[in-house]
């Protein structure tokens, strides 16, 4: 379990399609999960400087992978005990989304992201979502994704001012409005056994 919270930028040193070889700071434990970009994955070796995760067949289709190089989001997998902050981020990536708009508002930034089709219902408006990592908070639906509002604290502490029109990105839904959408998909209407297993989740 992760906070969407970035606590380090990791280097690439090489992706050679499942392994993924970075530098760092931070000293995993072989075995460890930790989220790259978003992504969990496992540490499979530990070196000076930096360790090796490994990218299984299903996460190399999922993953915008082609973000794999130069500088990425990095979190370690949360400890008990530790303080609880940004949202429940599970590391389980729903999509590749497309950065598709920028624009300035005030000292901040609006992001717009487009998604596929069937993950909208899974984005509703002032609901968390996180982009490659970031725990975020949805502004806007958009008839083909959502609006995002990026402050300076946020563009200075993740990648996202340096992210450009036409970027992709790894998109992870909120936990629970996944958990909601499987167990009531197509009801009509809501009884009270199901208000009563909605109140088991929180």
């Amino acid at each position: 379990m992760f906070t969407g919270l970035i606590r380090e930028f990791a280097n690439v040193k090489s992706f050679s399609g499942e392994k993924l070889v970075l530098k760092s700071n931070y000293k995993p434990k072989i075995g460890d999960s930790i989220a790259i970009n978003g992504a969990c994955l496992t540490v499979t070796e530990v070196a000076w400087g930096g360790f090796s995760v490994q990218l299984s067949h299903e996460s190399q289709k999922i993953l915008a992978t082609e973000n794999l190089r130069g500088k990425v989001h990095m979190e370690p997998a949360m400890q008990m005990g530790d303080r609880f902050e940004g949202h429940v981020v599970q590391g389980h990536i729903d999509c590749v989304g497309e950065i598709v708009r920028i624009d300035r508002s005030s000292k901040a930034y609006d992001y717009y992201i487009k998604v596929p089709e069937k993950f909208l219902p899974l984005l509703p408006p002032k609901g968390s979502v996180t982009i490659d990592g970031v725990s975020l908070t949805i502004n806007e639906p958009l008839e083909d994704g959502f609006r995002l509002t990026i402050i300076p604290h946020t563009l200075q502490t993740t990648l996202f001012g340096d992210y450009k029109v036409g970027r992709k990105v790894n998109v992870e839904t909120d936990m629970f409005a996944r958990y909601l959408a499987h167990m009531f998909g197509g009801k009509k209407t809501l009884s009270w056994d199901d208000v009563d297993k909605m109140q088991a989740l929180y």
